[in-house]
């Protein structure tokens, strides 16, 4: 999936199958994407896709729908967890964040590679991945740097209350918060995101 930044009006959807599986890879054993298409014929090959990818764990962000029956007759050998909730600008609680890093540290400490997808692949699936990634061990900037540049259409729109979720787990001294705050205010900044529009354009292609 691509999308010319300097070209906002831009917005350039792979088909499913293959490596254009509507899925990014972050690092190693980390993706972030959004969904498997409507059809069951289409859901199927895009799951066998993923599957050829080494995906061996979904976490699905959707409170929408789930996957769980054609993830558990198809690819039987992938674990699969629907841990759905709104993406409708409401803050995202903590036992939320718990959840997706929990799920991810079972998943990346027995070597294999983790999906996090919602919907459009938008806001709660990289979301999700953000939280992974800080419990990982990243810096909170370059978190959703690589997020942002590996899935570029993803606004991230949790990352806030990602970053307040990791900075109460971790104990994160109060002085360290402001700075990381003001950190990712400032990425945000240089990093405008004309969500609406790709909102748009993907409901537009036939994929929202």
């Amino acid at each position: 999936m691509t999308y010319n930044n300097d070209n906002p009006s831009t917005l350039t959807l792979p088909p499913y199958g293959g490596s254009g599986a509507n899925i990014d890879q972050l690092t190693e054993l980390i993706w972030t994407g959004g969904d498997l298409p409507e059809p069951v014929d289409e859901a199927i090959d895009a799951l066998a896709a993923w599957d050829t990818l080494g995906i061996r764990h979904i976490f699905d962000a959707r409170m929408e729908w789930t996957d769980e029956d054609v993830v558990e007759a198809v690819t039987p050998h992938i674990r699969y967890l629907n841990c759905g909730v709104d993406d409708a600008g409401q803050r995202m609680p903590d036992w939320w964040f718990d959840t997706v890093v929990d799920f991810v540290e079972d998943a990346t400490t027995a070597g294999e590679p983790v999906l996090l997808h919602c919907h459009m692949g938008i806001n709660r699936g990289p979301s999700a991945a953000y939280a992974a990634l800080l419990a990982a061990g990243w810096d909170p900037v370059d978190a959703i740097d690589r997020i942002r540049t590996a899935r570029p259409i993803a606004a991230v729109g949790y990352a806030e209350d990602a970053l307040d979720w990791w900075h109460r787990r971790s104990a994160t001294p109060q002085a360290r918060r402001r700075l990381e705050r003001t950190a990712l205010a400032d990425w945000r900044a240089d990093h405008p995101h004309d969500t609406i529009r790709i909102i748009r354009q993907i409901r537009a292609s036939g994929r929202g």
